[in-house]
């Protein structure tokens, strides 16, 4: 960890500690990974604009989303099987965000179930739902997060088939059916000792917390994946909201939405919040950048609503971007994982304290105090900016 002074960083740790099966399913995209390029490439594209002599000395990198304080305007987002990355992982990244002063988003699919992540922290975290074939399976989960006090639901709207990605295919993660497949993600966890004994061995990484119930006491990473390509329902449309609605009380956040007319219709419909978000490059690849798909969306649905973004954010100083571009929050993804592959809890708590202060710099260096002065007046017009003006 003292060697890390970046998100990039971790990711190399990473790289080093994990299993190849693993390290590839976080670090890839869909497909050529057109996309999964793009939102990096325009987020580092777009240019701020440097003022001075403006008094700096107090700056405030506090906001609220959906009634909550927050020390920092970032989450973390949901991450599917975060918790093979190390032992019991979303309990230890819940811990890490609690500790910042920030949400925490579990996913459907991860490691730790519900009610190990609520005893692991004091304050409510955000729960993330896939829409799924089996409704009394959904509606279980709703009642659980509710009766946990989770404080906002975020419903993944964009995967209503699983993308393909060809990095699992290379890695043996997927394709290798039956021993074949088995044996080599053995081999390569053998080959990987620390993570071997960490996750492999005492972190029980294949009990896949909340479907761990419908899928059985002996499965593993195929029945999982075969469950997944079952079980995701691509009949979902958005009358489909109103049985979420019927289940769920709290703020609710649609992520997956990279189109103004579908910004429009989730506002029509009295979602809480959006989510710009192309899954990180992992669903449909050669879609637009969260970047350029995210000003036309904020002009379109004009504070009717909350609009987050993720997808590219790799520093501070993208957080800063997507802000300007529109934002009011941003979910870091790849970043927190890399940070818990490589280091835990400590790792993910180092790799926030990095963000803030990379969101400090520049926010001193473009003259804006708080997160409400952040807007596109902070970029520099027609310097490759998308939606900069």
């Amino acid at each position: 960890m003292r060697r890390a002074a970046s998100a990039l960083d971790y990711r190399e740790l990473a790289r080093r500690r994990l299993p190849p099966f693993l390290f590839e399913y976080i670090d890839g995209g869909s497909y050529a990974e057109v996309t999964l390029r793009r939102n990096v490439a325009d987020l580092e594209a777009i240019a701020l604009r440097q003022r001075v002599l403006t008094d700096v000395s107090t700056i405030d990198v506090s906001t609220e989303l959906f009634g909550r304080k927050m020390a920092l305007p970032v989450a973390l987002a949901p991450i599917g099987l975060a918790g093979m990355n190390a032992r019991r992982g979303e309990v230890q990244a819940a811990r890490a965000a609690e500790a910042a002063g920030i949400p925490f988003c579990l996913s459907t699919v991860s490691a730790c179930p519900l009610d190990e992540v609520a005893a692991g922290v004091v304050n409510p975290f955000w729960f993330q739902l896939y829409m799924i074939r089996d409704r009394g399976f959904m509606r279980d989960l709703l009642q659980k997060a509710r009766g946990l006090g989770c404080s906002a639901l975020v419903f993944t709207v964009d995967m209503p088939v699983p993308g393909s990605r060809y990095r699992d295919y290379h890695s043996g993660l997927a394709g290798a059916a039956g021993a074949a497949g088995s044996l080599r993600r053995i081999w390569q966890g053998v080959t990987h000792p620390r993570w071997a004994w960490d996750v492999g061995i005492h972190g029980r990484p294949h009990q896949l917390g909340n479907v761990a119930p419908v899928l059985g006491k002996n499965s593993g990473l195929e029945d999982f994946f075969a469950w997944m390509r079952n079980n995701f329902d691509p009949t979902v449309s958005w009358r489909d909201l109103d049985f979420i609605r019927s289940e769920w009380g709290g703020p609710l956040i649609i992520k997956g939405i990279l189109d103004a007319e579908d910004a429009r219709i989730a506002a029509d419909i009295g979602a809480d919040g959006i989510v710009v978000s192309n899954h990180g490059g992992r669903q449909l690849d050669g879609v637009p950048s969260t970047a350029r798909a995210l000003p036309p969306i904020v002009d379109a649905v004009g504070g009717a609503l909350t609009v987050l973004a993720d997808g590219g954010v790799r520093s501070g100083l993208d957080v800063i971007r997507l802000l300007a571009l529109g934002a009011q929050g941003v979910l870091l993804g790849r970043a927190w994982v890399y940070a818990l592959a490589a280091a835990g809890e400590a790792g993910v708590t180092h790799m926030l304290k990095l963000v803030e202060a990379e969101m400090r710099v520049a926010m001193a260096l473009t003259g804006a105090t708080s997160i409400a002065a952040i807007d596109r007046s902070r970029l520099v017009p027609d310097a490759g900016a998308p939606g900069g003006r």
